[in-house]
């Protein structure tokens, strides 16, 4: 391959990561969540946490992404199968925010309820990481996104995988931004602009969802078709 075809790469994987991950943590469901559990926080103690959840979750992102498929090896769960699950919690995950803007946040508010604004800021990690900004769903999508991107040849899954590693970082500012403004964001956006907001990003999950599990069916249904037609061995006279 020329430096061409490995910066198309390169540049490809960056958009695919991106584009996967960023609707799946939905920054903006995310920093209501995050602007209660902080009420009545200074705003210098709402940039060291907003900073320090960005960095917690990009480093989990990254850890999913690339020794996801190590774990898979050691259960023994083929890169099919995981790419087939994968995309359709993308797809079911997707399909109810479509329906229900607000269902993000309201799961996330539940989860928040019994948190103070003294345990937020001693907690940094959990709740507000983990699973407020990275719940178990946005690390199923990243494990699956790894394994979308590997190939066979070793020289073009480095490549893959080198450049899905600025769109998790372009994934841990965007989140760092939304909850860092988080209160002028939602004063600008407004009800019907976080909403309209969040539609847009369900469809493009959906469609990644539908990709990603299509992807998997196809390479399982090839896979059974070449043993089917695999030729009959004749028993020699």
């Amino acid at each position: 391959m020329q430096l061409y075809d490995y910066l198309r790469v390169f540049g490809g994987s960056f958009l695919f990561a991106l584009a996967t991950l960023l609707p799946f943590l939905n920054p903006p469901a995310i920093a209501p969540i995050f602007l209660s559990l902080t009420e009545g926080a200074s705003s210098s103690t709402r940039t060291v946490l907003s900073k320090r959840v960005a960095i917690n979750v990009g480093l989990m992102l990254v850890v999913a992404m690339v020794a996801g498929n190590v774990l898979l090896s050691f259960f023994g769960i083929s890169l099919s199968i995981v790419r087939v699950g994968g995309g359709m919690l993308v797809i079911a995950s997707a399909w109810r925010l479509v329906n229900s803007p607000d269902a993000d946040t309201e799961r996330v508010a539940r989860l928040a309820e019994s948190f103070t604004p003294e345990m937020a800021r001693a907690r940094a990690f959990y709740p507000l990481t983990f699973p407020i900004s990275c719940g178990p769903g946005s690390i199923a999508a990243a494990i699956t996104v790894g394994v979308s991107l590997r190939d066979q040849n070793h020289a073009l899954s480095l490549v893959r995988l080198a450049g899905s590693i600025p769109g998790i970082i372009v994934v841990s500012v965007t989140l760092y931004i939304c909850l860092r403004f988080a209160a002028q964001m939602l004063h600008r956006l407004g009800d019907n602009g976080t909403a309209v907001f969040m539609r847009l990003s369900a469809f493009i999950m959906l469609c990644l969802g539908v990709q990603i599990f299509w992807e998997g069916a196809r390479e399982l249904m090839v896979g059974v078709l070449q043993q089917v037609m695999q030729p009959i061995p004749v028993p020699k006279v």
